[in-house]
């Protein structure tokens, strides 16, 4: 990782926006997203007792994916569609996947929600990340493919290399890394750590990446 140009990154994004995401034009932009409503619902959507009911969970799932902003809308009705179609079995080990990812065993849960999503062909990083992220807003990761291939290679973070093909392996270690550099930075950057890695993302972008 380069501290130095993470550092950098920092003082020119705090000199154009003093007070980081508190700034008033962070918060017009961060408005569009809606992150308190998009974390709420996720809490109620995938409260533990709920997965009793894996047809509740997969309409829940349905319902965060559609509203959330940072999901392209041409995979939404993809998901959608995919995940009304698919048979109740099916339907269960997506939803016990995802139960896995926020409560039990994350590797087993990726996984599982990884073999159902590929079978439509929606085994993506988006659709994969996006519910634990509003789930889990301060630890886990929301990973867009540019983003990330932008900022493993503008911060030169070791020993990453992004695939199109989502692995639980990347996805720890690309999570190990943002939860890292977010605590080398003003706290300001990092409301949530979906805000942290737009932090990035517009800091690479600037640079030409």
């Amino acid at each position: 990782m380069n501290i130095e140009k993470l550092k950098m990154a920092e003082d020119n994004f705090l000199t154009r926006y003093p007070g980081g995401f508190n700034h008033p034009d962070m918060l017009v932009i961060s408005q569009k997203h809606k992150p308190e409503k998009m974390k709420i619902l996720a809490g109620e959507s995938f409260a533990e007792q709920l997965f009793d009911n894996p047809d509740l969970i997969i309409e829940n799932m349905i319902k965060v994916i559609t509203r959330s902003s940072m999901v392209s809308v041409f995979e939404k009705p993809k998901f959608r569609d995919y995940a009304r179609m698919i048979s109740g079995d099916e339907r269960a080990l997506l939803s016990r996947g995802l139960y896995e990812m926020l409560f039990g065993d994350q590797q087993s849960g990726f996984n599982k929600m990884l073999e159902i999503l590929n079978m439509g062909k929606l085994g993506k990083w988006t659709l994969m990340t996006i519910c634990p992220v509003y789930f889990r807003p301060y630890s886990e990761v929301y990973v867009k493919p540019t983003t990330a291939k932008n900022v493993i290679k503008y911060f030169e973070l070791e020993d990453l290399v992004y695939n199109a093909k989502p692995t639980f392996d990347f996805y720890i270690r690309f999570r190990d890394k943002i939860n890292e550099m977010k605590e080398k930075v003003d706290k300001t950057l990092s409301p949530d750590n979906a805000a942290f890695t737009g932090f990035l993302m517009m800091t690479s972008d600037i640079r030409g990446l």
